[in-house]
């Protein structure tokens, strides 16, 4: 579910407050991945490369085009490199909570800011790192990551990790990443996240019609969207319990109950409304804890206040951007309230 991760090189020159080893591997990571980039152009036209890969970079770099001469996104090398990093995820993120809490542990850096995980570009490492966790009492879950962006500090490259999507869902990163390199806040990942969403749903949009493609149905969206609010409900029972004066034991046989409850949910929506669709079922059927919740509403909570403002331009990219930078430099509690008001209007 969560897919972006937003190291850097510059992190490891300008932070001195956490460990040498952690940085270092950020370090040695980004290096790695930086030496493996190679054009794209020289990968399609390598007869020696497997077609379905050259095929497939073909396609990318059409809706690379597409990103900035019609979306106005970055007109840099990003995506116009690929790199062969040798494993299915570029990066292992560990997200914590304490155990009767939906605050993630957060870390921060100075390009990126604070994010609610630490990443890791080894598996073992993540792993070691979780379990440091458990021991010290915390919630905790590890995610592959499969793209992630240096928000412009480097050119991004597509890597052999994308290479399992289609040719859609790969345009849709391309935009998304993009997007951030066009505006990110720092300290605020519900709009930042939010921001690129919709710069990748409407700009998937877009992209489809100027092939002269329908619509993409919406059924997939829609099961997206309930089970998302599933959680998210999930989440509210849980933050009320948490704020209760109840003993530890009675707290966590309660905590127990409501995963189960959100169990429950699920299967009655999956039989009853979407015809026995098992697309969720591995997901929820794993052990359960806060931390496997924090992603959930992280990434979409303010698209339709997004999806506004893009109207409030007249569609135009560049009004759009525009609002968006002075959304972005306004004070976090008045950039909030304006946010709200838009979605509001999207009501």
């Amino acid at each position: 579910m969560v897919r972006r991760f937003l190291p850097g090189l510059m992190v490891v020159l300008l932070s001195g407050c956490s460990s040498v080893s952690y940085y270092g591997q950020l370090a040695s990571g980004q290096w790695q991945l930086l030496r493996a980039r190679e054009p794209v152009s020289e990968v399609i036209a390598d007869l020696s490369r497997p077609q379905p890969l050259r095929d497939h970079l073909a396609q990318s770099q059409k809706a690379r085009t597409f990103a900035s001469e019609h979306l106005h996104l970055p007109d840099n090398q990003s995506y116009r490199l690929y790199a062969d990093i040798g494993r299915p995820y570029v990066v292992w993120n560990v997200f914590a909570t304490q155990e009767f809490s939906l605050s993630p542990e957060n870390h921060c850096f100075p390009i990126a800011g604070c994010v609610a995980y630490r990443g890791y570009y080894s598996q073992g490492a993540a792993r070691g790192e979780a379990a440091l966790l458990r021991q010290q009492g915390m919630d905790v879950s590890v995610g592959g990551v499969e793209a992630y962006s240096t928000l412009g500090w480097f050119n991004d490259p597509i890597m052999n990790s994308m290479m399992h999507w289609g040719d859609e869902r790969l345009a849709t990163l391309i935009f998304h990443e993009l997007a951030h390199q066009r505006f990110y806040v720092k300290d605020d990942t519900e709009f930042n996240e939010s921001f690129a969403n919709f710069v990748e749903q409407e700009g998937t949009r877009q992209w489809r019609a100027a092939r002269g493609l329908a619509p993409t149905g919406n059924g997939s969206v829609q099961q997206r969207d309930q089970f998302t609010q599933l959680i998210l409900d999930t989440r509210k029972r849980l933050e009320q319990l948490y704020a209760q004066p109840l003993a530890a034991d009675v707290m966590r046989q309660a905590k127990a109950a409501e995963f189960e409850h959100l169990r429950l949910e699920y299967r009655q929506m999956r039989d009853s409304q979407w015809g026995g669709d098992k697309r969720y079922d591995a997901w929820i059927n794993q052990p359960m804890n806060n931390a496997r919740l924090l992603p959930f509403g992280l990434y979409d909570q303010w698209v339709s206040a997004f999806a506004a403002l893009f109207r409030q331009a007249g569609g135009d990219w560049l009004k759009f951007y525009a609002a968006v930078e002075q959304l972005g430099e306004l004070p976090v509690a008045q950039r909030k309230a304006a946010l709200r008001q838009l979605a509001g209007v999207d009501l």
